[in-house]
């Protein structure tokens, strides 16, 4: 028996001009109108781009479209016909098929079985995993992914379990498709691969696309019509074509706003933190291998890399989570072992992953804000009970001024939004008054007046005179932060070049191991510093 998903290529016919139309759509929950009397029109072989800020109603909006939230009221209508999902299942047959932003893989399961989970074929009562098999390593090589069928999905790196995840819809056969910020994790070339395949395989065939980013410029580059939402409202819709970031920003937040990292010359002070030939375990071998880079007091050092190429355990193994299986790290001039002696060293975090690192979701904004402090004045008293009135006092004073909102010390840090979540643990890491700061991917998933927030907050930290390590996996947000870049491939660090002289070029070739790159610093700077800025 073959797997009867069908061709995802194959040119589509329809019965209307628009693949999906939403039609005063209201969603409200008990404290908030999440989406207010929107309408909206998609049509087919197109990619239609929706922008906003965290919390301005995309998400709940394209839930709604995948049968995940009921509306309160409001009609969809897709290819002509009027539909009303209860459940996801009954979109996914009618060819709507979403990327979430969070990903919703099973660790221990291969990239095959993940894909197949829920849709699998069968042969009499059995699963046909051969052909499933066979069906899955033809999307890979239909989509140019390096990824290994047999893989376990909690092996692979972030970008790699981002490709998984638009596999899972794609073998469903989705001719409308939803991706949910799917380039977060991905490089510029592999960026480059999903909009070819989005806009000149896909929706070229007839399907349709809504693509949802915080990444203006890649929203300008993919999309033929782009919608914006603000507090819940549709704000326009507009042509691609003509339209300029300063325009969808204007839109998006309601006044101007500054896409260029604003920053002076650094003045590099003395040594803050020094990481010599630092080598740590991995699965399979070093994951980090004889590592060596000094951070000097007053600038910024960004790690450019593909997800996966060891900037995860590097950043581990400096705040004191896992221990070095060689080398030294030392923090103004001494080292330290394990968390607390770390983070008593002088240096905050700011981890990639903020749900499962940053954050304790059920815990309390107050609460949140006092993480690793909870047992210290002014927190805690002489017999370690809480003073709750300095909890709320911090928490209120922060909110107000990281700018978190809702203003609220007892809201539970899950329920807010990612950019207000990310600005939380800002606040939280600044506060603490820390001579290093290491910021792991700080404005993944969030929305530009919140990168706008963040970015700032860390040049205003530079200029204060920490020593900022800056790990991204946003090529231009490592360009436009850093004063020196280094770039990292397979455990090692590759590179070394003045921010000034990177280009996008060079950095993209050395993150995929092309260039030429040997790990000889001056034979690698010489690469980075070639190709159009």
């Amino acid at each position: 028996m073959t797997v009867s998903t069908p061709d995802v290529l194959q040119v589509a016919q329809h019965r209307a001009e628009h693949a999906l139309e939403l039609r005063g759509i209201t969603k409200r929950f008990p404290l908030v109108l999440a989406n207010d009397n929107i309408s909206l029109s998609v049509k087919w072989g197109s990619v239609h781009a929706l922008c906003g800020e965290n919390g301005a109603g995309k998400s709940t909006l394209m839930k709604i479209v995948y049968g995940a939230q009921p509306p309160t009221s409001g009609e969809i209508v897709v290819d002509g016909e009027v539909v009303n999902f209860t459940d996801p299942a009954q979109a996914i047959a009618r060819g709507i098929g979403m990327v979430f932003q969070h990903f919703m893989l099973v660790d221990t399961l291969t990239v095959t079985e993940n894909v197949i989970l829920g849709a699998e074929p069968t042969a009499g009562t059995s699963i046909n995993y051969a052909a499933a098999r066979r069906r899955v390593a033809e999307l890979i090589r239909q989509f140019n992914f390096a990824l290994n069928p047999d893989a376990l999905v909690g092996e692979l790196p972030v970008g790699l379990q981002q490709k998984v995840e638009i596999l899972k819809t794609l073998y469903r056969g989705a001719r409308i498709l939803i991706l949910d910020e799917p380039t977060a994790v991905l490089t510029p070339s592999e960026t480059d691969e999903l909009f070819d395949f989005l806009k000149n395989q896909y929706a070229a065939s007839g399907n349709a696309v809504i693509f949802i980013s915080h990444k203006l410029h890649e929203v300008l580059h993919i999309s033929d019509t782009i919608s914006v939402i603000r507090d819940g409202k549709m704000i326009g819709t507009i042509p691609a074509q003509g339209a300029t970031t300063e325009t969808l920003a204007r839109m998006m937040v309601g006044r101007d706003v500054s896409l260029k990292v604003q920053k002076a010359a650094a003045r590099p002070g003395e040594v803050a933190l020094d990481v010599r030939g630092v080598t740590v375990r991995g699965e399979h071998g070093n994951a980090v291998d004889g590592v060596s880079f000094q951070v000097r007091a007053g600038e910024i050092v960004g790690i450019a890399g593909v997800e996966g190429n060891g900037q995860s355990e590097l950043v581990e193994a400096i705040t004191g989570l896992v221990p070095v299986a060689g080398g030294q790290i030392t923090y103004q001039g001494r080292p330290a072992h394990g968390v607390r002696e770390v983070e008593a060293s002088g240096l905050s975090h700011i981890p990639e992953d903020r749900n499962e690192r940053g954050l304790v979701l059920d815990m309390t904004t107050a609460e949140n804000y006092i993480l690793g402090e909870q047992d210290r004045a002014p927190f805690a008293g002489r017999f370690g009970f809480l003073n709750l009135e300095a909890i709320e006092k911090n928490a209120r004073e922060l909110s107000e001024k990281y700018d978190v909102r809702p203003r609220s010390a007892s809201l539970r840090a899950g329920q807010y939004s990612g950019g207000n979540a990310q600005k939380l643990i800002v606040a939280r890491e600044m506060r603490k008054g820390p001579k290093i700061l290491v910021a792991s991917q700080p404005t993944r998933g969030v929305d530009i007046g919140a990168i706008e927030f963040i970015h700032a907050r860390i040049v205003e930290a530079r200029d204060q005179g920490l020593a900022v390590l800056l790990i991204s996996a946003d090529l231009g947000e490592v360009m436009n932060l850093s004063d020196r870049i280094l770039v990292m491939y397979e455990g090692q660090v590759v590179g070394e070049v003045p921010a000034s002289d990177a280009t996008e070029t060079g950095l993209g070739l050395l993150m995929t191991g092309s260039g030429g790159a040997s790990g000889r610093s001056g034979h690698v700077s010489e690469t980075l510093q070639t190709g159009e800025r």
